[in-house]
């Protein structure tokens, strides 16, 4: 039985443009092996970031197109390539909203090294009840692409970053 660490629901309002929520409530998660991680009402989020991998998959198939007009083999290999990511995408996406936004905060905040952040992300989908074969592709995700995020994180006017805890 999995243990649910989310001692309130997650309440955002989504931007009319899509892709980011801004949360009406502070939102707090018990991490069994880091504590407690708080965000604050008006963070924002854009919850999982799987679109790229969306924006791939298109590409992929679009240049499988038109390579396959020259050289159908290779426009089978791209094409093929380009089916996989849709199905990795639409293996992930929706799920774990709730985590993806501590994970976030986490990002944004430097309040933990890169690597116990994206643990803490683990968990927090594990505690969010998505399957574990689900959570470690998402976990993958964030180590293989995270770095683009974590190395530039954004600050909040007024909230220096804190030093990374072990």
């Amino acid at each position: 039985m999995i243990d649910h660490r989310f001692p309130h629901p997650l309440k955002a309002q989504l931007s009319i443009q899509g892709g980011h929520a801004q949360l009406l409530t502070e939102f707090t998660y018990y991490d069994p092996k880091y504590g407690k991680v708080d965000v604050p009402e008006g963070f924002e989020t854009d919850f999982a970031s799987v679109k790229p991998l969306r924006s791939i998959a298109w590409i992929m198939l679009a240049l499988s197109l038109a390579v396959g007009f020259f050289w159908p083999e290779a426009g089978a290999a791209i094409g093929s390539a380009g089916y996989g990511a849709f199905a990795l995408y639409a293996s992930v996406v929706g799920y774990g909203d709730a985590a993806a936004t501590i994970h976030d905060w986490l990002y944004s905040t430097g309040q933990f090294k890169r690597k116990v952040a994206d643990e803490v992300f683990f968990n927090a989908l594990r505690s969010s009840e998505v399957a574990y074969w689900r959570a470690s592709l998402m976990w993958c995700g964030v180590r293989i692409g995270g770095h683009f995020r974590f190395e530039k994180p954004k600050r909040r006017p007024g909230r220096p970053r804190q030093p990374a805890a072990e």
